[in-house]
């Protein structure tokens, strides 16, 4: 049986099916959500407006690949921020997705990512302490016996400072 690999552009692999909000596979032909671009280099500022765009729609799965661009792409200096900024997105993923365990774990992950940068109040318009305390309280939340999935877009962080 030959089974051929999606590929893109440049015949890497990369898996064509449509995807839900968050994320998830859709069965070919499905409508689903469109998948954002990879590889955009954006300033902070237009980084941190898109992913809370995307948080506000309940979309955190398409916010971790714009953080996770911002990772790839940015100052050495920043990509352990924008990487826990990333997995503070995946951990909501996870928690809307039901999971639980991952979502907590990668919630918590996120927050211990921001501690070092905490100290430095904000960065780029974003209240760190807040974040970190968000991640905390919904790790705890979503760990606690008997929780369910909780909503991406209810639950989405606010990124910037009041």
């Amino acid at each position: 049986m030959d089974m051929k690999r999606d590929r893109d552009a440049e015949g890497r692999a990369r898996n064509a099916r449509p995807r839900d909000g968050l994320g998830r596979p859709l069965p070919y032909g499905t409508p689903g959500v469109e998948r954002q671009p990879e590889g955009v280099v954006r300033s902070p500022v237009e980084t941190v407006r898109e992913a809370q765009r995307l948080l506000d729609a309940g979309m955190p799965f398409h916010a971790h690949e714009v953080f996770e661009d911002a990772w790839k792409s940015g100052p050495d200096e920043e990509a352990a921020l924008w990487r826990a900024l990333a997995q503070l997105a995946v951990g909501l993923t996870h928690a809307a997705r039901g999971n639980a365990a991952g979502g907590a774990r990668l919630l918590r992950r996120g927050a211990a990512g921001l501690d070092a940068y905490e100290r430095t109040g904000t960065v780029h318009g974003m209240d760190l302490g807040a974040l970190v305390r968000w991640a905390r309280e919904l790790a705890g939340r979503v760990d606690a016996p008997g929780a369910g999935p909780v909503d991406a877009g209810t639950e989405a962080p606010r990124l910037g400072v009041s």
